[in-house]
């Protein structure tokens, strides 16, 4: 019985390996023409990995202000006499603004300056006999109460008087006229905005994490959609003293210059607040590194043949972006073409339809 099953199974045996036998010849066969096989020569871009001085910024955005700003509003009622500017005018301060009718105030005060100066000729009368005597006292105080009374009088008369004269507080630009002549203007309506707006302040928040690396004095750069060419330079003048509890930022006020008026309270702003720069960092374009999930990667040419390498990355700037691990100055990357390569593929560089890496990238249609 054992003997009829061991010829079966060494029949078995010499079968199978005989299978195996001609899957290893043609596996050895197909590896030797694979071998013999020449790689096809991808074309692609490449540049060489540069060191530069990288400059570090935080990025916010924010808002316009202006350096003095107020709406001049009426202190009292009254009818609109004279209108003494025109919108958008510059004024200095005490520049007369608008002039309400003031005929019933200026008519009564030369009679309350006439009871105030017989109530100082009665109160100089009163000591006089009191130094002799001849009064009571109860005349002198009196006599020395009617001349505070009416001197108050007059004071609080020329105080309605000289609101009813409304001047600049301060020297900037007017806006748009809020009233006319002939109009009445009831207590606290408003007549004009008044705004300095040379310097100017660029109002913006930064989170929490980033309270550490701003300071008073530090340099900020402002730019805004009116005059997107250009970059205005800042200084933070001031730094809140309480962080936001909804979202935990902290508002920070720059201060720049504003030649001409150009910019305008209200504007919307970008900030770059500028921190101390890293030297000698490693830059490439962006276009070089491949982001895969298991890390990011970019093809460096040796010899002609294109090795993948795993990267670290750090801060990107426009087309550019900083290398902070996995490569060295001077090592020539695969900018374009990566979806052709793989490990040890033969290339061949043409950079004559490359595009430019820009720090600031621009499209012409812009």
């Amino acid at each position: 019985m054992k003997t009829r099953l061991v010829v079966p199974v060494l029949i078995a045996l010499a079968v199978l390996a005989g299978i195996f036998a001609y899957k290893f010849h043609t596996i050895s066969l197909a590896r030797a023409a694979q071998a013999k096989m020449v790689r096809p020569t991808t074309t692609v871009s490449a540049t060489p990995v540069r060191e530069e001085t990288w400059p570090n910024t935080i990025a916010a955005v924010g808002g316009l202000a202006s350096y003095r700003g107020v709406t001049i509003k009426t202190e009292i009622e009254g009818l609109v006499r004279r209108v003494a500017f025109s919108s958008g005018a510059t004024v200095t301060e005490g520049q007369p603004i608008v002039e309400l009718d003031d005929s019933v105030e200026a008519a009564s005060l030369p009679g309350l300056e006439a009871q105030a100066r017989l109530a100082n000729t009665n109160l100089l009368r009163a000591r006089e006999l009191r130094a002799q005597n001849t009064n009571s006292p109860d005349a002198l105080d009196a006599a020395e109460a009617t001349a505070a009374q009416t001197a108050a009088a007059v004071d609080q008369l020329k105080a309605t008087l000289a609101k009813k004269h409304i001047s600049a507080p301060f020297p900037g630009r007017l806006g748009i006229a809020l009233v006319y002549p002939g109009q009445f203007l009831a207590k606290g309506e408003a007549v004009v905005r008044l705004e300095t707006m040379d310097p100017i302040y660029a109002d913006f928040s930064l989170p929490q994490q980033d309270l550490a690396r701003v300071a008073p004095g530090q340099a900020v750069s402002v730019t805004v959609d009116a005059y997107p060419d250009h970059a205005y330079e800042a200084r933070v003048v001031a730094i809140a003293p309480r962080v936001n509890d909804a979202t935990r930022t902290v508002d920070i006020r720059a201060e720049l210059a504003n030649p001409g008026e150009r910019l305008r309270p209200g504007m919307f702003a970008r900030i770059e607040v500028v921190l101390p720069a890293t030297p000698h960092a490693l830059v490439l374009p962006s276009t070089s590194v491949v982001h895969n999930p298991y890390g990011e990667t970019v093809y460096v040419i040796e010899d002609g043949v294109a090795h993948q390498r795993f990267i670290r990355t750090g801060p990107q700037r426009g087309d550019l972006v900083q290398i902070t691990q996995g490569l060295k100055t001077g090592e020539t990357v695969v900018t374009s073409g990566q979806i052709k390569l793989h490990h040890g593929s033969p290339v061949r560089i043409d950079n004559s339809l490359a595009p430019l890496a820009e720090p600031a990238p621009k499209p012409k249609e812009s």
